[in-house]
């Protein structure tokens, strides 16, 4: 059994409202454990319930205590809306936004057909400028905000087979430098983290998709994946958090409409 991780410690983020989509698994469950121990109060979104509940007890066993969740689909810009609004009475204005909420799909370009293309921009693209939509006006308000995209190596370079998630990953990296401009006088800052292949459960599978299709066995697929990262490993959740956790400090204000590449060297 894996030991509990490490109690909260209240810190440079303590009374900061944070919320964090895609925050049931994987790299959202880590960030969101990660502002927790810097101290922020927490508003977890995500479309499934029982492992959005699995994340709660998971903060709450690290003794986070201002911990919330929703679920919902946040590329509905009405159901954001809400969302936002309901959190905001719960623990005040939301002061960061982690858009980690998205997902890959993989097709030849010439058997992906619209609705995959559009999957891919609602999932990844839609939902953060939702999100950003929402929180944007009580930051401004607030004259202090940290909007973090958490797009992909994807946003910066291209891959064979997932055109349609590249196209919405490059999307998000330009979203982020272009409101980064807009906002670049008001207190808040964006920036995009770009992780390479991470260890979570979406690359999992991925990794046992295409060790069925091509008939190798799951070490030699995964050998062949970590291949583009110079280090010949998966990034680790915690890595990437630790970088989101930096971007909310109020020492990193200087910092906006970065992309910073998370990949052991890739790019």
């Amino acid at each position: 059994m894996a030991a509990p991780p490490p109690p909260v410690s209240t810190t440079f983020l303590a009374g900061r409202h944070a919320l964090v989509t895609g925050a049931s698994r994987g790299i959202g469950a880590a960030i969101a454990l990660e502002l927790a121990r810097a101290g922020a109060r927490l508003t977890i979104v995500a479309r499934g319930t029982d492992a959005l509940t699995a994340t709660v007890k998971l903060l709450h066993a690290a003794g986070a205590e201002a911990v919330e969740a929703a679920t919902g689909d946040v590329s509905d810009s009405s159901v954001v809306a809400g969302l936002v609004e309901a959190a905001a009475r719960r623990f005040g204005p939301i002061a960061i936004a982690v858009n980690n909420a998205g997902g890959a799909e993989s097709a030849p370009f010439a058997r992906m057909d619209a609705q995959l293309w559009r999957r891919m921009f609602a999932l990844n693209v839609d939902s953060a400028f939702a999100v950003c939509r929402a929180v944007v006006p009580d930051m401004r308000t607030a004259g202090w905000g940290r909007i973090v995209n958490i797009a992909s190596t994807a946003g910066l370079k291209g891959y064979p087979y997932v055109s349609a998630y590249v196209a919405a990953k490059h999307a998000v990296v330009g979203l982020t430098r272009s409101l980064a401009l807009e906002l670049a006088q008001t207190g808040i800052t964006i920036n995009a983290v770009c992780p390479g292949y991470t260890d979570t459960p979406m690359v999992a599978a991925a990794v046992n998709e295409i060790a069925a299709k091509t008939g190798r066995d799951a070490t030699a697929t995964l050998a062949s994946i970590t291949a583009s990262n110079p280090m010949r490993r998966l990034i680790k959740p915690e890595e990437i958090a630790a970088c989101v956790a930096w971007l909310c400090r109020d020492e990193s204000a200087s910092v906006t409409g970065s992309a910073i590449a998370i990949a052991g060297g890739e790019i």
